[in-house]
């Protein structure tokens, strides 16, 4: 069966507490594993979260302030030790390749793993598959820092009536589906629309267009919330988001699942996010921990449900 999960490896902004590890996040998606921001500690996050660097097919760094990218040669260098067969594709801001350069090589060791680097310069489309779109959009933070988008094509789900009905089975429904006609039968005389799901990953940013354009109709909205409505202020001069911000975000932006993560030390009580958010949005909230799963929502039983744009 097909995993689609997201496993937390680390929550905390700028720097590691006590029962909060520095950011990671590994999006579990069918047969890809996404490690988003790998901060210092990820790879022993990985261990104690039972993710291998097996599990690992593409690395997304939104930008490179330590929290975000110190985990990267730990990583880089397990790839390689624990041969990894498989390609890893790399996406980091272009304008921190010299960053990515000396963390990809910050210590002598044997490479051997494919690591395929793919620096963003512009908004769009990063990677596309037949399975997935995978985009990204410059935020407004400090230093260049982008967001990430991954859609599933709209599909379509077959009815057993309707095949029932038309005579269709075994072999040739495969047929159907690739082709879209068999005879007189079409795909949607005997099928229904089925949309894609949608996940977003906002990490270091002050509110701006791109933080709802990535949002937009998210089925999981992973975003940051680095600090309470209390310091709003000190959330806009640092480039930052508040728990309130971001729920407001989910609430206009049809989110069906709020994580939220990336959360200040100076705020030892995460039920104060939760309750800061719920008083923004009324769909599922979750207030990350370190090293707990997350399950993608369910899909959509019908594209009516997509909020319209």
């Amino acid at each position: 069966m097909s995993t689609r999960e997201l496993v937390v490896l680390g929550t905390a902004s700028q720097v590691p507490t006590r029962l909060r590890n520095q950011n990671g996040y590994l999006l579990r998606w069918d047969g890809e594993g996404i490690l988003f921001d790998p901060g210092e500690g990820t790879q022993r996050q990985m261990l104690r979260a039972g993710v291998a660097a097996t599990d690992v097919t593409r690395l997304c760094v939104t930008h490179f302030h330590g929290d975000h990218s110190l985990g990267l040669p730990g990583v880089i260098q397990r790839l390689s030790l624990d041969k990894v067969q498989h390609p890893v594709h790399a996406h980091f801001p272009a304008s921190g390749a010299h960053y990515f350069e000396r963390l990809r090589h910050a210590t002598s060791f044997y490479e051997t793993a494919d690591l395929r680097e793919h620096p963003i310069a512009e908004d769009g489309p990063i990677a596309v598959g037949a399975k997935f779109t995978l985009e990204a959009r410059r935020l407004s933070h400090p230093v260049e820092a982008f967001g990430y988008r991954l859609t599933e094509p709209d599909g379509r789900t077959m009815l057993p009536g309707k095949l029932k009905e038309h005579g269709i089975s075994g072999p040739d429904v495969g047929k159907l589906q690739r082709e879209g006609r068999l005879g007189t039968t079409k795909l949607e005389d005997v099928s229904t629309p089925r949309p894609g799901q949608r996940f977003a990953f906002v990490m270091d940013t002050r509110l701006c267009d791109a933080v709802y354009a990535l949002s937009e109709n998210a089925d999981m909205l992973v975003i940051e919330a680095t600090f309470l409505a209390d310091d709003t202020r000190l959330a806009k001069d640092f480039g930052h988001l508040t728990a309130r911000q971001a729920a407001r975000v989910a609430a206009e932006c049809g989110v069906r699942q709020l994580v939220l993560t990336h959360f200040s030390q100076r705020y030892p009580d995460p039920a104060r996010f939760l309750e800061e958010a719920k008083a923004e949005f009324d769909g599922e909230i979750v207030v990350a921990e370190d090293l707990e799963r997350v399950q993608v929502p369910k899909r959509r039983s019908s594209p009516a449900d997509h909020r319209a744009p």
